[in-house]
């Protein structure tokens, strides 16, 4: 199985941001979190810097938004042309629709589950979607440590996804180490998104090695 590692620019530099996106072209995809400070408390970027970074981005962008009414903005990200787009359950009015307008715009359609929220309600719409994003920390700051209690709901994921044969990836956000990234690939991720533990240290070195303790510990 496929092992994608995500840098979420979150972790950057802003100031150097061509810099460090061109420091992760070894990684799968640019992990772009947008938030709106309104469903969560915090403030990122819009479409408008979503857009500078793609046209700048070695890699395919995967954007995140935590933001409120997905249903009227995911749209404009997929036309910016990312790679990937996810909202969150807990935001979106119809996410089977949304779902549907990302994919027929040309990206991936990802849904996205804060820590509290169950997966069961989702578990039948999987065919819908492209990804599913199991957030390992409350939405909104880097930094935080992984919640080891959002692993079941991640497992009965990719449980569901296995005895369908879907090709959903399955995303993990939050406190991802190289310690908490076996825990996350033992119980079914194969998508991950690393912020602080890739832009602490020589970026290239930190992917290959996430993407080797990874690797060691697929489901």
């Amino acid at each position: 199985m496929a092992t994608r590692i995500n840098p979420s620019i979150l972790a950057a530099d802003f100031v150097n941001l061509e810099r460090d996106i061109r420091s992760i072209a070894a990684a799968d995809l640019v992990h772009v979190d947008v938030m709106d400070n309104h469903f969560v408390p915090n403030l990122t970027f819009g479409p408008q810097m979503v857009g500078r970074i793609q046209d700048v981005s070695p890699i395919p962008l995967d954007v995140h938004l935590m933001i409120d009414d997905p249903d009227r903005w995911a749209p404009g990200y997929a036309e910016l042309g990312a790679h990937s787009v996810t909202f969150h359950a807990e935001a979106a009015a119809d996410p089977v629709a949304l779902a549907r307008r990302l994919r027929a715009i040309g990206a991936r359609a990802g849904i996205a589950l804060k820590p509290g929220t169950s997966a069961e309600g989702y578990l039948e719409l999987l065919p819908e979607f492209d990804q599913v994003l199991v957030m390992t920390v409350e939405p909104g700051f880097g930094g935080q440590s992984f919640m080891v209690e959002t692993m079941p709901k991640l497992r009965s994921l990719r449980d569901a996804v296995a005895a369908r044969g879907l090709d959903v990836w399955l995303q993990v956000d939050g406190g991802i180490t190289e310690e908490t990234i076996v825990t996350a690939a033992e119980n079914g991720a194969d998508t991950f998104v690393a912020g602080s533990s890739v832009f602490r240290g020589e970026p290239a070195e930190r992917i290959a090695a996430l993407r080797a303790a990874a690797a060691g510990h697929g489901h």
